[in-house]
């Protein structure tokens, strides 16, 4: 699990999921790049958290579904910390809003469809030309792209299966350069997301029904992430890995 002298791009990195993530390989000795697209200030309290423990951290705005801002954040990233990217966690996403089939336009579609999946594209096919053997990629997946998801989640289900599908190309296009593929899929994790997007009553059954008992944590995800990326996990790749407390086995 030691990542000193590695360097790692956690995109959406200023909260949640992504600030675990951030704040975990700066733990661990990476150099971390966070990505933030709106909230300086979420991203300026993770580099703050990072700082305080002795890691070392830049942000980097940018918005990862356009690919000027992606070659921009691969850019200040070898500006900061050389030649090498080792690790790229591709954390963008989102449901954006509940819509059923009837109530969706092509317009939406496509939103969802590019901030899930071409960000995780974009960012991919730009920090991949400057990875070496012994690097990993960790794209952030969901439950919802196994089974389906909740009501009027068609489209980020179909985005998060695309991503899923992508990961394991990408897993064997990459593996002969040494690089590793892996992605997560996490169900109901205590975020803004379920903050803003699932009713309280709903978490609540969720946590009466979930074979732990709980919903999951970000540092959860980020603790599996780490691993993911890390030399302990050398031999995995093309994993979509389930972390939703026995909620679903795939």
């Amino acid at each position: 699990m030691n990542f000193k002298d590695k360097v790692a791009i956690v995109t959406g990195g200023s909260r949640d999921i992504g600030r675990s993530c951030s704040v975990k390989l700066a733990a661990q000795g990476a150099k971390v790049v966070v990505n933030y697209c709106n909230n300086k200030a979420a991203g300026d309290e993770t580099i703050a958290m990072i700082e305080k423990a002795g890691g070392t951290a830049i942000l980097v705005q940018g918005d990862m579904t356009k690919k000027s801002d992606v070659d921009n954040l691969v850019a200040e990233t070898l500006k900061a910390f050389g030649n090498e990217i080792h690790v790229l966690v591709n954390n963008v996403g989102g449901l954006v809003a509940r819509k059923k089939l009837a109530e969706m336009d092509e317009d939406f579609l496509n939103h969802v469809m590019s901030l899930n999946v071409n960000s995780t594209f974009l960012a991919t096919q730009a920090v991949v030309p400057h990875m070496p053997a012994g690097s990993s990629i960790v794209n952030l997946a969901s439950l919802a792209g196994r089974d389906g998801g909740g009501g009027g989640a068609s489209a980020y289900s179909l985005a998060k299966g695309a991503v899923i599908t992508f990961t394991r190309s990408m897993a064997k296009e990459l593996g002969p350069q040494g690089i590793r593929v892996n992605a997560l899929c996490p169900g109901m994790i205590d975020t803004t997301f379920h903050d803003t997007f699932t009713p309280d009553a709903a978490r609540r059954n969720l946590e009466a029904n979930v074979p732990l008992r709980r919903q999951g944590l970000s540092d959860d995800c980020g603790d599996a992430v780490v691993y993911l990326a890390s030399e302990g996990a050398s031999y995995i790749t093309g994993a979509n890995l389930d972390i939703n407390g026995g909620l679903n086995f795939s």
